[in-house]
């Protein structure tokens, strides 16, 4: 017998589906091409000046991950975090890889304490409830994984979700 879904098993699906995308593109991508930017293409009438590397898209949407779901398990967001594009010390491919993976972890931590009590309550002083900012990780690791797509694409390399 199936035991009925619960909104942190919802969630955590939906979680799971994105971290498998973004897992997936990020390890399509060669180490050697972890640093392109569109810039680099000079394409005519373009304008990519000053747009993240891929590297940066990758430890972007891992340091938002972290900023999104932290409130909802309560851990401790590191300062070098801040800013939007992640610590600057993580340089290679495997540490980026590792990031991500940690922060998509810590997203499983924030699914499974989502309750039917408390998703619509508001975390901490802010604004959003546990339910808005559980789904807004998602949300915002797919529009990410849509730049990714192009950068993939832009170096010659099907995404892997497409093959």
């Amino acid at each position: 017998m199936d035991t009925a879904p619960t909104i942190a098993s919802v969630v955590d699906r939906d979680i799971s589906a994105i971290e498998k995308q973004i897992l997936a593109a990020a390890e399509a991508m060669p180490e050697s091409k972890f640093n392109f930017t569109p810039e680099s293409l000079n394409i005519p009438g373009s304008d990519y000046k000053g747009v993240r590397t891929f590297a940066t898209e990758v430890k972007h949407v891992a340091a938002s991950n972290y900023a999104i779901w932290s409130g909802l398990t309560g851990e401790n967001f590191p300062k070098n975090y801040m800013g939007g594009d992640g610590p600057e010390n993580l340089k290679t491919k495997a540490e980026i890889l590792q990031f991500l993976k940690d922060s998509f972890a810590l997203g499983h931590r924030a699914a499974a304490s989502l309750t039917t009590e408390n998703m619509l309550q508001n975390v901490g002083k802010g604004k959003s409830s546990h339910l808005r900012l559980a789904v807004f990780g998602v949300e915002h690791a797919f529009d990410h994984y849509g730049q990714m797509v192009e950068y993939l694409r832009m170096n010659g390399i099907v995404p892997p979700a497409s093959r």
